[in-house]
């Protein structure tokens, strides 16, 4: 069985609407979700003792998603992750984006969809968000209708997808939320076993962007087809942690892309999803400035995040997944994120 309830969180600065909060509960997981953003701001779940904690970095107010942050646990859009330069031509013509990420446009814009008021609709084990995103919204192009359900189902949150354009516009939607099995508080990640099912992956320039290169796993610090435990992992390859994206085997069905552990609560998150891609990003740019929940700050590699998406900058690579979405098609996409203990 699961429960949903629903209440005020907040109040948006001179009468921009009430942000609302829902309560999804079953007996294996506890899931707040909040309609500015679709964000979730909580997730508790159990260690092998039954003792539920939260899992996912946020804060307890409304003030704290209203600050710059890192898009901790919102829906991310139009297009979440880099578009180099924030420019793309469609049928000729050339759109320009908002710069907000060095000289690309990252997650949708200034403001993308992490930044704005959704509409709810309370199902029976889950919350359904939906909004229009008008033409021209942050540079692109169409109306894009756009809808986010969340469903709780025992240990599983399962998220999907849905948007319909009125003219053609590169779509790519996910959530951000950064998790740390630990308990979100906790210093860092470097305890928590990785696995990720790609054989190739994403080499990225100096500000981020894809090269093109769709390169072999096998050899290199981005093979995680087997577990690595993370901290050992980052020091034997000298690197400064991941953000990059991993391609999987990919089919439009239901498929298993990751896998997290932590051996000291038990916790495991496996993900999987009916997209091309996995954003792996290990909270490089997190620097403990952010107060968060129960007082808690967020360092550098405090927390990973596992963005099931469409390939970053697709908009430029003829040879990626494509990333349109045309008048009379449907962007439809799935992910289920499920916990257990080991």
């Amino acid at each position: 069985m699961v429960s949903v309830t629903r209440a005020v969180f907040g109040d948006l600065p001179s009468g921009a609407g009430t942000v609302e909060k829902f309560q999804l509960q079953s007996d294996l997981l506890k899931v707040d979700i909040i309609s500015w953003g679709c964000t979730i701001t909580a997730l508790e779940a159990k260690d092998r003792q039954g003792r539920a904690s939260d899992v996912v970095l946020g804060f307890a107010e409304l003030e704290g998603y209203l600050q710059k942050q890192p898009y901790f646990g919102a829906v991310v859009g139009r297009v979440a992750n880099r578009i180099a330069k924030g420019t793309f031509t469609l049928d000729g013509k050339e759109y320009k984006l908002a710069i907000n990420n060095g000289p690309n446009s990252l997650h949708g814009g200034i403001r993308g969809f992490d930044k704005v008021l959704w509409t709810p609709e309370v199902l029976s084990n889950g919350v359904q968000f939906s909004r229009v995103s008008p033409d021209g919204e942050e540079g692109y192009p169409g109306e894009l209708k756009v809808w986010v359900t969340y469903t709780l189902d025992g240990g599983e949150l399962k998220i999907n997808y849905r948007a319909q354009a009125s003219q053609t516009t590169p779509v790519n939607l996910t959530n951000h939320s950064y998790f740390n099995l630990a308990g979100q508080g906790s210093p860092n990640i470097y305890d928590h076993e990785v696995t990720i099912d790609a054989d190739a992956f994403l080499p990225v320039d100096e500000t981020l962007i894809p090269t093109g290169e769709v390169a072999p796993v096998q050899g290199t610090a981005f093979d995680l087809r087997k577990p690595v435990e993370l901290g050992k992992h980052l020091q034997e390859f000298h690197i400064n942690g991941f953000d990059h994206n991993f391609c999987l085997k990919g089919s439009k069905e239901k498929h298993f892309c990751a896998r997290v552990h932590h051996a000291g609560s038990g916790r495991v998150l496996e993900v999987y999803t009916t997209q091309p891609g996995i954003q792996f990003y290990t909270g490089n740019f997190l620097d403990g400035t952010l107060k968060g929940k129960s007082g808690a700050v967020y360092p550098k590699h405090s927390g990973f995040c596992l963005e099931t998406q469409n390939w970053p900058d697709a908009v430029h690579q003829p040879n990626f997944p494509p990333v349109l979405l045309r008048p009379g098609e449907e962007y439809d996409h799935t992910t289920w994120l499920k916990f257990s203990v080991a």
